[in-house]
């Protein structure tokens, strides 16, 4: 009679703590991503010859018929929003659609110069 103890099988890796660190890894850049916001409506830059990308974060969309959105809020809430952070941004960018009239972009850019900013970037699409 044999009383040996039987042989004992290796014993697997457990897979459990591969498991947390992908788990973490993902909370890690889900935290740390940034989103970005959906545009109010459907704007077509214009196409230009820019090789220069844009500075600040803080956009302005303008659509074809001269309707503006900037930050959630929309027409003259939206120029009380840029009046509000001229004092301490003086840049925004301006996504305008190409089809939009320059008379009408012409009057916004006085309103948003009278707003308090000094500079508007065209977010422009290379040709």
């Amino acid at each position: 009679m044999d009383f040996s103890a039987p042989p004992r099988r290796p014993r697997s890796e457990s897979i459990v703590p591969m498991i947390n660190v992908v788990f973490l890894l993902l909370i890690f850049f889900l935290m740390t991503s940034n989103l970005t916001t959906p545009e109010p409506f459907d704007v077509t830059p214009p196409n230009a010859t820019s090789e220069i990308e844009p500075e600040m974060e803080r956009i302005l969309y303008v659509d074809k018929t001269g309707r503006i959105s900037f930050e959630g809020t929309e027409d003259t809430a939206a120029l009380s929003a840029i009046t509000a952070i001229s004092s301490t941004d003086q840049i925004i960018q301006m996504r305008a659609d190409a089809e939009l009239e320059a008379s009408v972009l012409a009057g916004l850019l006085q309103k948003l110069a009278s707003a308090g900013l000094s500079r508007v970037e065209l977010i422009v699409t290379a040709q």
